[in-house]
């Protein structure tokens, strides 16, 4: 019994050690964090892809919200920033990376794929349609293959 409650006692502790979350930093300037958190929104976690710097928890993620920072406390504008990012990391750190050659993939990829899904899809039916247009219709009138004598069997004995 007393085993038992440890063990009760024991997952509830590792539960609840499971949803605990790292505190956000006290904010010295609560301007800055907003304007650092508004421009984190806008860029992309290297470590997530999927998440930007505001909403991503990764160690490279928290790296880079303390560069900018740092860097906001220097002085430097978002436009500095976001400069500086660029030219370390490329245009995939931004969440909305400009149209130009570079990115002209990026930003067409979807519409390729979506297009080459359209016509996949149509060349199936198509398929489907012309085996189905292919295939003999069964006459009531006419026999099962069962039913035929074999050519060279024994109806050609008789």
């Amino acid at each position: 019994m007393i085993r038992m409650l440890i063990a009760v006692a024991m997952l509830a502790a590792a539960s609840a050690a499971a949803l605990a979350r790292e505190a956000a930093p006290v904010a010295d300037d609560p301007v800055m964090e907003k304007r650092l958190m508004t421009l984190a929104a806008e860029l992309r976690c290297l470590v997530c892809q999927n998440q930007t710097l505001a909403d991503s928890q990764a160690e490279l993620a928290k790296d880079l919200r303390n560069e900018i920072r740092e860097q906001m406390r220097r002085g430097a504008s978002d436009q500095d920033v976001i400069a500086y990012l660029v030219a370390r990391y490329g245009d995939f750190v931004l969440y909305r990376p400009p149209l130009k050659a570079s990115t002209l993939l990026l930003w067409s990829g979807p519409a390729i794929l979506f297009l080459i899904g359209i016509l996949l899809l149509v060349r199936t039916l198509r398929r489907s349609r012309g085996l189905a247009a292919d295939a003999p219709l069964a006459d009531a009138a006419d026999p099962p293959d069962e039913a035929l004598p074999a050519a060279g069997g024994e109806a050609g004995r008789s």
